[in-house]
């Protein structure tokens, strides 16, 4: 088995190593797939509080993310290793994944119910995931090993850019003068929403076309392409492939599992119950037709972009520590420190005191979004890092979908039904994933797949 590892990872074309510059242009479609990513943070939960639902249905009418992700990314990571078109093998995904997510951005402010926002939730997450898998393993196939981390935090940085803007953009177009603050329509959702998803919409569409236009992806060899032609076809060899992939992945990936869990449920609770707590600790109410709800909501945004202003920040710092102090416990640190900063949001009741949760969860959030693959780097074996991508994103994946499931009983029953004690849970989950980290061993990190 580890002969043959040796062999597949000499039988995929040699990266060439790139300058600054086209790391960052090849990465920029990540910014589009990110600004998406961030009006769904700070949007949905008060999309769907604007057309009528309950704080204990939130979670399950964002169940969309998780499911998506969880279905799709493998499927198309493994469909993206076997594609030979003209166009490359990973950029027909991101042009598609790009229309349908621009499509459902322009519609989803059109809602006029609950479920037609879930609807919409559904397909703009799909088009989502199409996208995000195989930009994950674009960057491996075009970096060398020694850029994967410098790749990855690239992505990072831009994760924090496009979340930044996207939670911004209300805001800025209130400062402007160009939108009312309480200005509403018909169905009860701020002009400023409208606009907001329509720039989403041309900024993830433009942004990810540019990288397919300006980065040629390394072609296949004719050898390669014969090999992969050669490979048994249809769904069910993907789901063979997907299961196989399980049996050798890296000691690393499995003990991340486990880091996620804990990681990841506690970051979809903080985005589905933070605008809910910041209208009941910061205006004192939980009435969404109230003008302090709508508040609540831009504040929220402000929130999620000064995190994400923290994160495009320090991914570069972070990624200088690693290399002084390892990986592991740049993530364990940063893990720890968002833990404990977000437990203190609730406590904090003037927004100048918000800088402090802002920071810890912008620490932690640039590190979750680069750290674990840089941790990874190499391990992974080249002819199917799609595949490797979609599992690694199960584990994200997984966590929210037990979290919409669960936390309804756990909000309802162990929490007194309180948004404020949700943001604290989720932070003691976020110290529980630090302290998970160092359970992954230096052998395990410098190890490849078992076999």
């Amino acid at each position: 088995m580890i002969i043959a590892q040796a062999e597949e990872h000499k039988g995929i074309s040699s990266a060439v190593k790139l300058n600054f510059s086209s790391i960052i242009a090849m990465n920029l479609g990540f910014f589009g797939i990110q600004y998406s990513f961030g009006l769904q943070q700070t949007n949905m939960t008060p999309i769907y509080s604007y057309l009528g639902a309950n704080a204990d249905q939130i979670p399950l009418l964002n169940l969309a993310g998780p499911m998506t992700g969880l279905i799709i990314q493998p499927i198309v990571g493994a469909m993206s290793d076997k594609t030979t078109s003209k166009f490359g093998r990973r950029r027909p995904y991101f042009l598609i994944g790009a229309i349908i997510c621009s499509i459902c951005l322009f519609a989803m402010p059109y809602s006029s119910s609950i479920w037609m926002a879930a609807g919409i939730l559904w397909i703009l997450d799909a088009g989502n995931n199409i996208t995000m898998e195989p930009y994950r393993a674009f960057v491996s196939d075009k970096l060398p090993s020694e850029q994967h981390a410098l790749g990855f935090l690239t992505q990072s940085f831009f994760t924090g850019l496009g979340i930044t803007l996207a939670n911004l953009t209300p805001g800025i177009l209130i400062a402007a003068g160009l939108i009312g603050i309480h200005a509403r329509s018909g169905n009860n959702i701020p002009y400023t929403t409208y606009a907001a998803f329509f720039i989403g919409g041309l900024v993830s569409v433009g942004s990810i076309m540019y990288s397919c236009f300006t980065t040629k992806e390394t072609p296949l060899s004719p050898e390669e392409i014969k090999k992969v032609k050669a490979m048994p076809g249809g769904v069910i060899n993907i789901f063979k492939d997907i299961i196989e992939a399980f049996k050798v992945m890296p000691a690393t990936m499995k003990k991340l599992g486990l880091v996620y869990l804990f990681n990841w449920y506690g970051m979809f609770v903080y985005w589905q119950f933070v605008t809910l707590c910041l209208a009941k600790t910061i205006y004192n109410t939980s009435n969404a037709a109230a003008d302090g709800f709508a508040s609540a909501q831009l504040l929220t945004g402000t929130v999620n972009g000064g995190y994400n202003v923290v994160t495009f920040i320090v991914a570069f710092p972070l990624a200088y520590f690693a290399r002084k102090i390892t990986a592991k416990k740049v993530h364990l640190i940063s893990l720890l420190t968002g833990g404990v900063c977000l437990a203190c949001l609730p406590l904090i009741h003037t927004k100048a005191l918000l800088f402090i949760p802002i920071i810890g969860l912008g620490i932690a959030w640039a590190s979750m979004m680069g750290t674990p693959y840089a941790m990874l780097a190499g391990s992974i074996p080249k002819a199917k890092t799609g595949i490797f991508m979609g599992i690694l994103n199960m584990f994200i994946v997984l966590p929210m979908l037990l979290e919409t499931i669960t936390f309804k009983y756990v909000y309802r029953y162990f929490l007194g039904h309180k948004p404020e004690n949700a943001i604290v849970f989720a932070g003691g989950l976020l110290v529980v994933a630090g302290i998970m980290v160092s359970l992954i061993s230096k052998r395990d990190i410098g190890g490849k797949t078992n076999g």
